[in-house]
């Protein structure tokens, strides 16, 4: 048998990651998501590899800001079918709130806060980025009220009429 030069712990370590793999391949393509609202997000705008709409600002302002590609083409697609007539990168005032890295981990809940009083969607950025960030974004989802979609790369918070439901995609 020929030696690959790697050791037993290099060959395991894919393993580690296994139980979270198993716990969301449930959610893999949409299937196991029962909201029909999350089930048109999974499908129109995350499985989507194009970018929707005519104005790209969105897109560019979050790429400007060090945003991966994938993932402002995801927000962006995202701010467009869900409607929003605005949106905003590290401040409020809007029905779309986004907040990167540098919003810090004590900001968050303001923006929490104030996004659900004026009924705006908020998304979070990196929340596994920093401890402190990953505790501030789970018990911002612990005590959220409404709909909440974590896409590894960044937590939406939904402050509008859907139910109480948590979504790890």
């Amino acid at each position: 048998m020929k030696r690959s030069g790697r050791t037993l712990k290099q060959r395991l370590y894919g393993i580690k990651h296994l139980p979270s793999r198993m716990r969301r391949a449930r959610y893999f393509r949409g299937h196991g998501v029962h909201s029909p609202y999350i089930y048109s997000i999974v499908r129109q705008v995350f499985m989507s590899s194009k970018l929707h709409g005519d104005n790209s600002r969105l897109y560019d302002a979050l790429v400007e800001r060090g945003i991966a590609r994938k993932r402002a083409r995801q927000l962006h697609n995202l701010a467009l079918h869900c409607d929003y007539s605005s949106w905003a990168i590290d401040a409020f005032d809007s029905q779309y709130t986004i907040l990167t890295l540098n919003t810090s981990a004590e900001q968050l809940a303001e923006y929490n806060t104030r996004c659900r009083e004026a009924g705006a969607t908020l998304c979070i950025i990196s929340p596994y980025y920093t401890a402190e960030r990953w505790v501030e974004c789970c018990q911002i989802v612990e005590e959220h009220p409404s709909t909440t979609v974590d896409n590894r790369g960044y937590i939406l918070i939904f402050n509008n009429h859907l139910p109480k439901q948590r979504f790890r995609l």
